[in-house]
């Protein structure tokens, strides 16, 4: 029987809010078993970039990674949100080692191609090193992967952080017991935009389908569920989408996706 292992993705609305930050690596910090954590931290990075007199290029809510934005991901991804959230969870007695794509080889991706848009110095997931993550989770290591990959020329390279959630969970499927959890701000997939309540608490191909044809789940949600059912695809276990509260084990208002 395979060891369980679980994938927790949190974004910038979590970084940013000190309250919403220590209430999550609270939660993170309880779970047992194996676990990783990947971070976003896009909101984060705007803001320092305006500090330093930097513009940042966004085309529909995706960022386009320039030679100065790529400086600033780096900063602020690789380091001063990822080095607080190791330093946090270490005092939390979490045994936690911060990582980009480029330690350790662990994730190598592609500059992606020039199509309609040039999103610059922007990464796709070509091969996530596994037998590397495995042996520092045999460590007792809990990896923390901010959302920098590089392209094992010497390249950094800006990544969605869901995408590189999606494809962790799905490199280390083979040894696994895999769960994702992605963690924003709703408490999941809604009926309703406007109430809360309204939770999808289970999706699968079929009612996913439907939804889509009734345009209850469209615009951002669409990307956020395309990665959850490629890693179901691809041997991932499930996947949860919610807010911070389905880290809790009592929790029962999220969405658990599956095949």
């Amino acid at each position: 029987m395979k060891q369980k292992l679980s994938i927790i993705k949190i974004g910038g609305n979590v970084i940013e809010n000190e309250v919403e930050l220590n209430k999550f690596l609270d939660s993170f910090s309880a779970m047992q078993g194996s676990k990783i954590l990947v971070h976003g931290g896009g909101k984060l990075a705007t803001q320092i970039a305006e500090k330093l007199g930097i513009e940042s290029k966004l085309v529909g809510g995706r960022r386009i990674t320039d030679e100065e934005g790529l400086k600033v991901i780096t900063m602020v991804y690789g380091g001063l949100a990822n080095k607080n959230i190791v330093a946090q969870l270490q005092a939390r007695g979490t045994n936690a080692i911060g990582l980009s794509g480029a330690d350790g080889n662990t994730i190598r991706a592609v500059k992606r191609p020039v199509r309609e848009i040039d999103y610059g110095f922007a990464g796709d997931v070509e091969e996530v090193n596994a037998g590397a993550i495995d042996k520092l989770l045999q460590a007792d290591f809990v990896p923390v992967f901010c959302a920098i990959t590089h392209n094992k020329e010497g390249q950094l390279l800006n990544t969605n952080a869901d995408t590189i959630a999606s494809e962790v969970a799905i490199g280390m499927s083979s040894n696994y017991d895999t769960t994702l959890y992605y963690c924003f701000e709703k408490k999941g997939v809604l009926m309703d935009i406007s109430d809360e309540t309204s939770v999808v608490k289970h999706l699968e191909p079929g009612n996913y389908q439907e939804l889509l044809k009734q345009k209850i789940i469209a615009d951002g949600m669409l990307p956020k569920l395309e990665n959850c059912f490629h890693a179901l695809n691809k041997n991932v276990g499930k996947v949860c989408i919610g807010d911070l509260d389905m880290l809790n084990p009592k929790a029962t208002l999220f969405t658990t996706i599956t095949l």
